[in-house]
């Protein structure tokens, strides 16, 4: 079963003094490009946190993270009364003003550096625990969206494949034709030239343009390379590089197809082969 790479997983957690929303995204990448968004007193966890999600989500561009919001009437901000004060009784000396500026000068300290102290908030384990849990619910959640947007993927892959199998069946029915084709059209030619033609060596001739333009070999091969993507499709891991392997064998044969038609109704099947292929192609970027 195919995942695609976008995906959303999102868990909430509350606490008795805080709510703590964690959000994974994802979009289509070669590799994992992983970008975490963590608070400071949760960082040491961080490393932790990124082996988890590369082993789950694999391949995309991964962007991680959580969000706090304090809901308790305690703050770990509070007013550093002293150095508020000295900064007032500074700016009373610079603008010599009177007591009944105060609120003025205040208004003007607050904002001075080191006005505020806020007190580093330790890791909690046992809170840790449960935000860990939540970011499990949330890689659950994105997995799912993964699985379900392949499904829509997964169906559009194989309708495209059996549209290239039945065009490669209308190739080897149009085959036989090509040969008389190219057997008269060169007949024709030396007709018109009129010479004479020594009959065996034109048959010798002959056979050997012929095998030049045999496409036997490609055809059992492109019929084997388009089942082959169709069991991986079923499989149950998903894998988009592989895939995009195969993608690039099937291309290949129906171009040598191609350059060796030679027939304007085998080239016609041989664009609509290629026209299928390349929305495959385009799809396949998204496979994980």
């Amino acid at each position: 079963m195919i995942q695609s790479m976008t995906g959303y997983g999102k868990s909430v957690l509350h606490l008795p003094s805080k709510k703590v929303t964690i959000e994974i995204k994802s979009l289509n990448s070669k590799n994992l490009d992983l970008n975490t968004r963590i608070p400071s007193y949760y960082r040491e966890k961080e490393l932790n946190v990124r082996k988890k999600l590369a082993s789950n989500l694999v391949r995309g561009k991964v962007d991680f993270s959580i969000y706090v919001e304090m809901t308790a009437d305690e703050t770990s901000t509070t007013v550093n009364t002293g150095v508020v004060r000295e900064y007032m009784q500074q700016l009373r000396n610079v603008t010599q003003v009177g007591t009944s500026d105060d609120v003025e000068l205040m208004k003007m300290a607050v904002r001075m550096p080191d006005a505020l102290k806020t007190e580093r908030e330790e890791l909690d384990e046992e809170e840790w625990k449960q935000i860990d849990a939540h970011i499990d619910e949330a890689l659950k959640e994105i997995i799912q969206y993964r699985i379900d947007e392949a499904k829509s993927l997964e169906e559009d892959f194989k309708t495209r494949i059996l549209n290239i199998q039945s065009a490669l069946e209308e190739v080897k029915k149009l085959d036989g034709d090509r040969i008389e084709h190219v057997k008269e059209r060169l007949q024709k030619a030396l007709t018109d030239l009129k010479v004479e033609v020594d009959e065996n060596r034109f048959e010798q001739e002959l056979i050997y343009y012929l095998e030049k333009l045999d496409i036997n070999e490609e055809k059992v091969r492109l019929a084997n390379h388009l089942e082959y993507f169709l069991q991986q499709l079923a499989t149950e891991d998903s894998n988009g590089k592989k895939l995009g392997f195969i993608v690039q064998e099937i291309g290949r044969e129906i171009n040598t197809t191609g350059s060796k038609a030679n027939f304007a109704p085998m080239q016609k099947l041989v664009i609509q082969m290629k026209d299928e292929l390349e929305k495959i192609k385009e799809q396949i970027l998204n496979v994980l």
